[in-house]
C-alpha cells in the first residue's frame, strides 16, 4: 500500500550523517522492489545489515506441480486438517500454483519462530482465517486477528508470533508486487471515493521492535529463493532498526472493512477485487445485499471464466451457489470448461435479499496446477456434482470467524 509512513528516529535529509550516542554512524539501508523505480523505504540500523557469519547448505523448498492431470474442477477439503506442522514456515502446504502465484494452507502448532524469515522473490499475503498475534519485522509490529490480510513485501525480514489457540492461515505468494486496484487509485496513488476501502482501513507498523538485539550473537535468517531455503547467520539482530521512512512496509487490512459494490442486476466478479498482482487478482466476498431488480436472479450465471482460473477459499457462511462445500475448502474451476451454480441453486436464490458469506477468491490469467501435497484433500465426486439428482457429501463445517 503506497502511502508515506515513518517510525522512530531518522535524519532530516536522506543519505546524510546520522550518528549514534557513541558517535558512530547508524547504517542506512534502502529496501524496495523494481530496481530503483518501485516503492522503497530507508532503514537506519545500529549495526551494518551485511555482517554474515556463516552460510549453510540450501534445502529444497518448492511445491511439486502436477501438470498432467485431467481438465476438471476440483474441491479441496482442508477443514479436518487442523494442524499442518510446526512453525509458520514448516507448516506450509501448497495446494495450487503457477509461475505467478501459489496458494498454501498453514496451520502451525508452534507459537513463534526461533529464527527470522525472508522471501527474496515474492510478496506474501497471509489471510488469517483463525488465530491472533503479531507480525514482527525490521519495520515494526503489526497486530492481526481473524479476517485480516497481512501483506509482507519481498525482502522484508520478519517473524510471526501467535497467541494461544488454533491458527489457520491461507498464504498467497506473489512473484510480482501486490498492489491495491489501479482503477481505485488516482495518479497520485490515493484511493478514490468509489473504492471499496480507503487508507483508513490500512494498518501499517505501529511501533518498532525493541529489546530483540544484543551486542553480538548468532541470528539465523532463512531466505526463500528459487525453490530453495537458504540459511545465513548474522552477527546482529535484523531488528536493530531505530527508525525508517518511506512507502515500502508490511501492513494489515481486514476483509470486514471491504465495502461491497452491489447493483440492480448481478454484478461480475471484478466488483469484489481487493488486490492485484501480475497475471492474477485477489477478491473478497463479504456480506452484502443481493440484486434488487424485481426479476433479478442472485445466483451467478454460468461462465467460462473469461480466460482465467478461478479459486475460491471459503471462510464463513454458506455459499448459495454451491452444495456440500466446507469452510476452509478450495474450489478450483480451471479455464477451458464452463462452470456455474449447482442444480437447484438458481431457483432457490430467487427472492433472497442478502448473503452473509465470506470468501477469498484468486483469479489467475495463466493456468494453475494442483500440487502433490493437495492430492489427499481432493473430493473425487466434485467434478460430477452438476448432474441432476446428485447428492453431495454434507459439509462438515462450523462458523469459525469471530
Amino acid at each position: 500500500m503506497a502511502f508515506y509512513h515513518r517510525l522512530g528516529q531518522i535524519p532530516r535529509k536522506r543519505h546524510t550523517q546520522f550518528r549514534q550516542p557513541d558517535g558512530s554512524l547508524y547504517s542506512e539501508q534502502l529496501v524496495g522492489t523494481l530496481g530503483f523505480h518501485g516503492v522503497s523505504s530507508l532503514l537506519y540500523h545500529k549495526h551494518p545489515p551485511t555482517e554474515i557469519r556463516t552460510v549453510g547448505q540450501p534445502e529444497p523448498f518448492a511445491p511439486k506441480l502436477l501438470k498432467d492431470r485431467p481438465l476438471e474442477p476440483a474441491h479441496l477439503r482442508t477443514l479436518a486438517q487442523t494442524t499442518t506442522g510446526g512453525d509458520y514456515l514448516q507448516a506450509r502446504q501448497t495446494m495450487l500454483g503457477n509461475a505467478d502465484v501459489t496458494l498454501s494452507i498453514c496451520n502451525p502448532t508452534e507459537r513463534r519462530m526461533d529464527y527470522y524469515y525472508k522471501n527474496a522473490l515474492a510478496d506474501e499475503v497471509i489471510f488469517v482465517h483463525e488465530g491472533r498475534g503479531e507480525l514482527w519485522s525490521q519495520l515494526g509490529k503489526v497486530a492481526f486477528e481473524p479476517g485480516d490480510y497481512v501483506i509482507i513485501p519481498r525482502t522484508i525480514i520478519h517473524q510471526l508470533h501467535f497467541e494461544e489457540g488454533p491458527v489457520r492461515l491461507l498464504i498467497i505468494e506473489s512473484f510480482s508486487p501486490v498492489e491495491t486496484c489501479r482503477r481505485y487509485r488516482n495518479h497520485f496513488g490515493q484511493l478514490l471515493e468509489h473504492s471499496p476501502y480507503c487508507e483508513r482501513d490500512i494498518r501499517p507498523p505501529s511501533e518498532l521492535v525493541e529489546g530483540d538485539e544484543r551486542e553480538a550473537g548468532e541470528y539465523v535468517v532463512k531466505i526463500k529463493k528459487d525453490g530453495l531455503l537458504h540459511t545465513l547467520t548474522y552477527g546482529h539482530s535484523p531488528f536493530d532498526v531505530v527508525g525508517w521512512d518511506g512507502y515500502f512496509y508490511p501492513y494489515a487490512t481486514s476483509i470486514h472493512d471491504f465495502e461491497p459494490i452491489t447493483g440492480r442486476l448481478h454484478q461480475p466478479p471484478p466488483v469484489h477485487q481487493h488486490f492485484e498482482g501480475h497475471n492474477f487478482v485477489i477478491c473478497s466476498f463479504v456480506p452484502r445485499l443481493f440484486d434488487y431488480h424485481p426479476l433479478s436472479i442472485p445466483a451467478p450465471y454460468n461462465h467460462s471464466n473469461v480466460d482465467s482460473d478461478e479459486v475460491l477459499y471459503y471462510v464463513a457462511g454458506n455459499f448459495m451457489s454451491r452444495k456440500g462445500v466446507d469452510l476452509a475448502s478450495f474450489t478450483w474451476h480451471p479455464s477451458g470448461i464452463p462452470h456455474g451454480p449447482h442444480p437447484g441453486t438458481v431457483e432457490a436464490s430467487i427472492g433472497k435479499k442478502e448473503t452473509h458469506e465470506l470468501a477469498v477468491m484468486v483469479d489467475t490469467f495463466r493456468p494453475l496446477y494442483l500440487t502433490e501435497a493437495a492430492l489427499p484433500y481432493v473430493d473425487g465426486r466434485y467434478p460430477m456434482s452438476w448432474q441432476p439428482g446428485f447428492v453431495p457429501d454434507p459439509p462438515r463445517s462450523a462458523d469459525m470467524m469471530d
